[in-house]
């Protein structure tokens, strides 16, 4: 008996110093791995805590919103369990660099897929959300690109005048896209506070504008909006919303373009069209959806009320065809929020993945997804 008590003793030990070593070796990682970033500290935090938006040591939404917590993600774990078709058996068709036209009155755009676009309008090019690596996640066995038949060609952007960044989730801010094409970067606009993390990566802080809500900057005559979006944010463990989400309204010359990033719907879609008006084309967030967290994930018919709201006159449904992030099929979003675009007489667009089209005039709607 006193040898099994003994035995059982040392395992305890053993247990419990391999729990102490694995605690000790994520708090390291989150403290020192560069991909966590760097939440905003001195200056920083004492400037952004400013803002109208911040209460109790975080970012709040407009109004009342449940986050995504770990009890709603163990509550889904059935829903894990049962899930089928939430990401595509063969390689996805793409269309990376195949049309190079170029006429300067024309807004040309690129979809990378989910959330990350390139757009080139009066002059400038600008990416939004450039995600383009392979993992939706600060380590190799998270959430994994879907295989493309062509890699996405990171070392074609070049000569970019501007990033815009809506937050800093892993799927829309990504480091190592960030270290390949940060030379190539004239300036970052981000929502308050990511530009933290931008500094911890090297990029120096007079390229870096940080804007609250319903705040605008001017990028060589195109206006530049940051407005509201129903999220939360965090890289980490802990700190949960210490730095903003924002979607984005850019307004040139020609073009109105309004960029939603992720959230859930609510009445900020009506006041952004009311205060910039309808927008030429809206990119609608349009998967990772669960009624779980639907305070801060649209579902498809959602994405489409908010594009009515917005008066927009020409739609897209974004944040999908890339990860699985959450249990329904991976091509649920484009079928439900096509089926409703048809059935609100909306207009809208599905271009393949890495397609180059004109906003003025290209209406892309090739049904890739389907085999």
């Amino acid at each position: 008996m006193r040898r099994i008590l003994k035995f059982l003793k040392r395992l305890g030990i053993i247990v419990l110093s391999l729990i102490a070593l694995f605690s000790l070796a994520v708090f390291l990682f989150l403290q020192f791995a560069p991909q966590i970033g760097q939440k905003p500290k001195g200056a920083d935090l004492e400037r952004i805590s400013q803002s109208p938006n911040w209460k109790d040591g975080k970012f709040i939404n407009l109004i009342p919103t449940t986050t995504a917590s770990l009890s709603a993600v163990f509550s889904t774990l059935g829903e894990y369990m049962r899930a089928v078709n939430t990401s595509p058996e063969d390689s996805l068709e793409v269309h990376f660099g195949e049309n190079k036209e170029a006429i300067d009155s024309l807004t040309y755009v690129t979809w990378y897929g989910h959330s990350a676009f390139l757009f080139e309008l009066e002059g400038k090019k600008i990416l939004i959300d450039p995600m383009l690596g392979e993992y939706a996640a600060p380590l190799s066995f998270g959430s994994k690109r879907y295989p493309y038949k062509k890699a996405i060609p990171i070392e074609d952007l070049k000569d970019i005048d501007a990033v815009i960044l809506s937050h800093d989730h892993y799927d829309h801010l990504d480091y190592p896209t960030i270290q390949k094409i940060k030379s190539e970067v004239g300036h970052w606009y981000t929502a308050l506070g990511v530009g933290s993390h931008l500094k911890r990566w090297g990029i120096a802080e007079d390229q870096i504008s940080e804007l609250d809500w319903w705040q605008e900057i001017e990028l060589a005559g195109i206006q530049l909006i940051a407005c509201p979006s129903r999220h939360f944010s965090g890289r980490g463990l802990t700190g949960q919303s210490s730095t903003q989400w924002a979607s984005w309204y850019i307004k040139g010359q020609k073009a109105k373009i309004y960029f939603s990033g992720d959230g859930g719907y609510g009445p900020h879609f009506k006041e952004i069209g009311e205060r910039y008006g309808a927008p030429d084309f809206a990119m609608l967030e349009c998967g990772q959806y669960n009624k779980a967290w639907s305070d801060i994930h649209m579902m498809p018919e959602e994405s489409v009320k908010a594009g009515l709201d917005l008066k927009a006159n020409l739609i897209m449904p974004i944040h999908w065809g890339a990860f699985t992030l959450a249990m329904h099929e991976w091509t649920d979003p484009i079928e439900r929020f096509k089926a409703e675009a048809k059935r609100l007489n909306l207009e809208m667009i599905h271009p393949m993945i890495g397609e180059r089209f004109a906003m003025e005039k290209d209406r892309p709607l090739t049904e890739w997804w389907i085999d």
